[in-house]
């Protein structure tokens, strides 16, 4: 049987750099308080109005993924493009993915897991591998967050943690031993669908017309990304660690030989937690968040990319990779780099 293994990894966030005191000067905030609440200091926004699409995104880290692999996008035989911020309500950002990069009439499909998006998608790569069907796949994870986000003293909850980016791998199929993805867990708990959620549009409360309708009552709070925080906050850290020793029950590998994990990047202090409970050491954690906040299903793939860069992660290393959200939907992926 075939495994899968990352044979190239990227990504891209665009240029403009939003500070914490940048978003004091449009709401009621300030640097201490976001950083005290999420470890954030910084993010990268493209606005409501750049032109520049979630597709656009995954584009450009695709392309660094996919040259890093050693591969044309004519070697790439299905996407999966994982995001909560498609370019159209429909079709999904894999096939424009598909159109930009000039890959052949491939199979695309979208995930929408949200923060656990990207998980998802590689759990779901790594079984088409497995099963022989692909021998190799783009895992995008991509979000344009900015175009929607409520950005005054109303929305700050939300609004200040969010940030715009795209990660890609591509995943091969592999003969070579001690090396691919070992373990995959996915779980969901739809009871708790609406604490972290954007409500509207959607078949529950309607279409666009709704606006205009007499009598209409739709709230900010259903227009915009809504969250319950504290909630959100004590269900991640009972659900990371169940799912990393999961992961490594399964595999039969061993805690102690973990060389990083790679929690998603959602808070800083879900991340520091989840580390305590764990055992962790500081060098086996890799957080960026304070550079570019929550970046949903694009923020595991681009700190991959960026612990791969900086050297934290080499040939045969032990890797965890855990992601919880909305859905509520959580997962990890543990492999041999």
């Amino acid at each position: 049987m075939k495994h899968a293994i990352i044979t190239g990894i990227g990504h891209y966030v665009p240029e403009n750099i939003v500070t914490n005191d940048d978003l004091a000067k449009v709401m009621d905030t300030n640097d201490e308080w976001i950083q005290e609440r999420t470890g954030i200091k910084e993010r990268r926004h493209l606005g409501k109005h750049s032109g520049i699409t979630t597709s656009d995104l995954g584009t450009k880290a695709a392309e660094i993924a996919i040259k890093n692999a050693g591969l044309t996008a004519k070697d790439i035989d299905f996407i999966l493009f994982a995001t909560l911020s498609p370019d159209y309500y429909f079709p999904g950002c894999g096939v424009i993915l598909q159109k930009n990069l000039g890959c052949d009439t491939i199979g695309a499909l979208d995930v929408r897991n949200q923060c656990s998006g990207f998980i998802y998608a590689l759990a779901t790569a790594n079984a088409y591998i497995k099963a022989g069907m692909y021998k190799n796949i783009l895992v995008v994870g991509a979000e344009n967050h900015s175009f929607g986000l409520d950005m005054t003293t109303r929305g700050r909850g939300v609004s200040v943690i969010f940030g715009d980016g795209a990660g890609a791998v591509v995943v091969s199929a592999s003969d070579e031993p001690n090396r691919g993805i070992l373990a995959c867990n996915m779980h969901s708990e739809g009871q708790y669908a609406e604490e972290l959620a954007v409500l509207f549009p959607g078949t529950k409360l309607g279409w666009s017309d709704v606006m205009l309708e007499e009598g209409n009552t739709l709230t900010p709070e259903q227009i915009y990304p809504y969250m319950n925080g504290n909630f959100v906050f004590k269900h991640a850290v009972t659900r990371f660690p169940e799912s990393i020793k999961e992961a490594f029950e399964s595999s039969g590998e061993k805690l102690e030989d973990l060389k990083l994990f790679i929690p998603h990047q959602a808070n800083l202090r879900i991340s520091q937690f989840v580390q305590k409970q764990m055992g962790l050491r500081d060098d086996q954690v890799y957080n960026n968040i304070q550079k570019y906040g929550n970046t949903t299903a694009a923020s595991i793939p681009i700190a991959l990319s960026e612990a791969y860069a900086e050297g934290r992660i080499q040939k045969g290393d032990l890797v965890c990779m855990t992601a919880f959200g909305s859905g509520f939907t959580w997962g990890s992926v543990l492999m041999r780099f």
